[in-house]
């Protein structure tokens, strides 16, 4: 990752910070203007009290970093345990879910306040109903927030996507693609929520399966379960992945040894973990040439391999390069090469995204553009899929997790 983009998290960590500030401050003198019989004092003390509670998790990081630097350990792992999912981990999340949400779309209604001031005289009046208007903000977000990440932790959306190709052979004539991507097998993406997502899969009677890697989030306890629960995919003509970030981290100081594990515990599932080769699949008298790419944080295919998937004098009825990240050179690589669909996931759709007019918001934004849906360049047809699992926070909000369904036709 460059430092370009290590400045942009460093900027909204900053933004962030001033976001939770503004936002107190604003709840302290709104509910004082609506319930002045409520003293300053004791609203600003409970509001203090919610400022602690909420702030647990990174007063926990805070201080988890602190004893590392002093003690010298290399690192640590937070309390696997549902109390301080419960007391840490999901308050905070809310919470900040919850004060960006509402700032949002505050900060809308205060231009308009801001432009009134100027029309009105009734100064106080006009304060009473900004006020109404951001703790009726805090109120709807408090509801909605919490029932849409239950939502997208429990739901699973099938996205249709029908492409035409010209000169489609009639044998590929309404051949079933299904991409998934990002299944991170943890205690959260636990074996009920993948075995929805495997059933939706199979229920589709796929005759291809394309994975786009993040077969687990991270630690090695989860690769056997990861593994078994896409081997049961059903497809006629195979499933097959390509390698994702998540599957280099089982062993955060030996990510060799995560992926070999990863990759043969695949294998024996029955799903090859393809890293830089090709693969064709033929279907009667059609062949499907498949380049699966690796393109991670950990590592990233050389121009020289990739040349190497890319020329072959061989014509193809179709070509599609698959690989975990929506990336710009590769997208120009693939198009230039005359790839058909450029396949991938990684994003997850957002994971957390936030409801503005005319535009979704997500802090995925500050790595691609690319967030989620399909993408037209020239002729090829770039799909990022939502996946189905979590990293960095364990919440999925306006992102359900998705499976998409791409259907073969003729132009």
């Amino acid at each position: 990752m460059s430092a370009i983009f290590f400045i942009k998290v460093i900027l909204i960590l900053i933004a962030l910070v001033a976001v939770e500030i503004y936002f107190f401050k604003k709840f302290t003198k709104s509910f004082h203007n609506l319930l002045p019989a409520i003293s300053l004092r004791k609203i600003k003390l409970w509001r203090n009290f919610a400022a602690i509670f909420i702030n647990l998790l990174p007063i926990f990081i805070i201080i988890s970093l602190a004893y590392m630097f002093i003690s010298g350990t290399r690192s640590f792992t937070p309390p696997q345990n549902i109390i301080f999912d419960y007391l840490i981990q999901y308050p905070f999340w809310i919470a900040a879910i919850v004060i960006a949400q509402v700032i949002l779309i505050f900060l809308i209604f205060k231009v308009i306040f801001l432009l009134l001031n100027f029309f009105t005289k009734d100064k106080t009046k006009l304060n009473k109903y900004e006020s109404a208007v951001f703790m009726g903000l805090l109120l709807l977000f408090v509801i909605y927030v919490p029932a849409r990440i239950i939502y997208d932790y429990n739901s699973v959306e099938v996205r249709k996507v029908v492409y035409q190709k010209e000169n489609l052979p009639d044998v590929l004539e309404g051949f079933k693609l299904v991409l998934i991507s990002d299944t991170q097998a943890d205690r959260y993406t636990d074996q009920k929520r993948l075995g929805n997502f495997i059933k939706k899969v199979n229920g589709l009677k796929p005759d291809l399966v394309l994975i786009g890697g993040d077969i687990i989030t991270s630690t090695p306890n989860y690769i056997k379960i990861g593994a078994e629960y896409l081997g049961r995919i059903k497809a006629k003509y195979g499933k097959y992945s390509c390698v994702g970030d998540h599957d280099n981290w089982a062993y955060r100081s030996d990510m060799k040894r995560s992926l070999h594990e990863v990759e043969q515990a695949m294998y024996a599932a029955g799903v090859p973990m393809i890293d830089d080769e090709n693969r064709i699949i033929k279907v009667d008298s059609a062949k499907i040439k498949v380049s699966f790419v690796k393109n991670t944080y950990v590592d990233k295919a050389p121009i020289g391999i990739l040349d190497t998937l890319a020329y072959d004098s061989t014509k193809y009825d179709l070509k599609i390069f698959l690989v975990h990240q929506p990336r710009q050179r590769l997208i120009k690589f693939a198009q230039k090469h005359k790839y058909d669909l450029y396949l991938c996931g990684h994003t997850h759709g957002g994971q957390m995204t936030f409801l503005f007019p005319f535009y979704n918001l997500s802090p995925t934004q500050i790595e691609t553009p690319y967030m989620r849906g399909n993408y037209r360049f020239g002729n090829m047809l770039m799909i990022v899929t939502r996946g189905l699992g979590m990293s960095i926070a364990p919440v999925r909000y306006n992102s359900t997790p998705e499976i998409t369904e791409i259907i073969l036709t003729k132009r």
